[in-house]
């Protein structure tokens, strides 16, 4: 229980409680930010094909937006940073659709002549070009004879450049018009590296500024930014870390996020702009980022979150139509109004693991079980400063199924509208099958399961109404009804439309 203080620099914890945890004491309390070298930027060349690519497949030319003014702005401590002519006002989460986007923030798609090689067993990359969100990690010598002696494809950490930039992994072949419109979509619409960029500047100035307040806690950015399934429009997700053991959702962790809030409200307004309180199961600091122009979402101690975004990050990069295929399911289901939890549909993670499900449970299956495989990798008591280690361990999956991009969203549509059983499967990934659904409570009268691969909760337990689950059944159903008769994706999802909101 935290000490009822309205002092915000009073550390959290008794001085006693610090000297027993060791965790966070091997790590430096001050990270440099990350920035692109002069020669990084001069040496970034735009992808015509890509552009060109889209267009041709969208039959049409996008509609041209004027570049942003990059205005200088600078963060808490003085780091200097650009602040573009993003749009300020926002509905929620999304943007207005009125709203144009200017250029610094549209998709750049940037390429280097030293990673246009492309290894068939490369071992699984973290994010491009750099490893994010784990500040300081340890090389520990015990880790390295527990798994894989040879890291040395492991992405380095952000102080460091021994260790060669990863390669990138090739795309799928898209022969038939319904592929190449998936793979199309992805191009266009895929998280950049200059987007993740962003969101890691704000991580490592924020955790400049909390570790203020909590000196030994550090902050991860966790969720479809680092999982290798985002987009150009994906939020920002942080777990804030304060102690090795769990806390307490409803006393010490609204205690913390108070004092985050106080802070964000205060100190940080200058660039931290309409910072919310939310009271939920998992409470979270919702804001926005005036110099990233990206929504956050701040939560304390949830790690399985950590955990499951390495996890997540290992299927998407281990087999190449993995990470299409998600984008589609994630615009398909956004389009038809069926991915949001707070309305009561599926979140973006629940459809994450129902695709990975999919693919696990094909006759010949392209993704295995990586947590049967690969259990020391995704040990659930694994320290956190390991975590991000396991995916540089893993090759990637050779898979004997060569069905195309268009064959396995159209075998997605179908598996859910007319062979899954709803009323007495769970999907689990950690199983790569459906099982029967467990006689709990949080599991009884549920409408669909989704099992969560590390504690095994139901990531789909916000739809409990009726209604709201005979839509989603009915989406998937005409979805496939429509693409089995007119293998075309704009039957199902505006694609022009798609791709200018990103």
């Amino acid at each position: 229980m935290f000490p009822n203080s309205s002092n915000l620099g009073r550390p959290p914890f008794p001085r006693k409680h610090q000297q027993q945890s060791n965790f966070f004491n091997k790590l430096p309390l001050s990270i440099p930010p990350t920035f692109l070298s002069h020669q990084q930027i001069i040496d970034a060349q735009f992808n015509f094909q890509n552009a060109v690519l889209s267009r041709a497949l969208l039959s049409g030319n996008l509609a041209t937006i004027p570049a942003g003014r990059p205005q200088s702005l600078t963060y808490g401590n003085g780091s200097p940073v650009h602040l573009s002519d993003a749009p300020a006002s926002f509905r929620g989460r999304k943007r207005l659709r009125e709203q144009s986007i200017p250029e610094d923030v549209k998709r750049q798609r940037f390429h280097s002549h030293r990673c246009e090689t492309t290894v068939v067993n490369q071992v699984v990359p973290l994010p491009e070009e750099r490893r994010y969100s784990f500040p300081g990690s340890i090389r520990s010598p015990l880790f390295r004879a527990h798994y894989v002696p040879d890291l040395t494809s492991c992405v380095p950490p952000l102080q460091d450049s021994l260790f060669p930039r990863p390669i990138e992994t090739t795309l799928p072949v898209a022969k038939d018009k319904l592929s190449q419109q998936v793979l199309a979509l992805f191009q266009a619409c895929q998280q950049q590296t200059c987007d993740l960029n962003r969101k890691e500047l704000c991580r490592t100035e924020l955790q400049r500024e909390i570790q203020r307040i909590f000196p030994q806690s550090r902050l991860f950015l966790v969720g479809s930014s680092l999982n290798g399934f985002g987009t150009r429009s994906s939020d920002g997700d942080l777990c804030l870390v304060v102690k090795e053991e769990p806390v307490n959702q409803k006393t010490e962790a609204r205690h913390i996020l108070s004092l985050v809030h106080k802070l964000f409200s205060t100190k940080l307004s200058t660039y931290i702009e309409r910072p919310q309180l939310i009271r939920a199961k998992v409470p979270i600091v919702k804001f926005r980022d005036k110099v990233s122009c990206v929504e956050f979402d701040l939560n304390v101690n949830n790690v399985v979150g950590i955990r499951n975004t390495f996890l997540l990050r290992t299927y998407a990069y281990i087999e190449n139509r993995v990470r299409p295929l998600v984008l589609v399911v994630k615009k398909w289901a956004s389009f038809h109004d069926i991915n949001d939890a707070s309305r009561g549909t599926l979140s973006s993670y629940s459809l994450v693991l129902m695709v990975l499900h999919y693919l696990q449970t094909l006759p010949d299956p392209i993704l295995p079980s990586l947590q049967k495989i690969y259990p020391e990798s995704f040990d659930p008591t694994m320290q956190l400063h390991l975590v991000h280690q396991a995916p540089c361990t893993i090759p990637r999956y050779l898979s004997k199924n060569g069905s195309s991009l268009g064959d396995l969203l159209i075998g997605f549509f179908k598996y859910y509208a007319t062979e899954f059983d709803w009323s007495h499967q769970m999907i689990s990934v950690r199983e790569a099958k459906a099982i029967p659904r467990p006689d709990g409570i949080e599991w009884r009268n549920k409408f669909i399961c989704v099992e969560e691969p590390f504690d095994g909760t139901n990531t789909a337990r916000a739809v409990h109404e009726k209604q709201k689950f005979d839509t989603i059944k009915g989406e998937f159903m005409k979805s496939w009804q429509i693409l089995q008769e007119k293998k075309d994706l704009n039957r199902i999802l505006p694609l022009r439309t798609t791709i200018q909101k990103r």
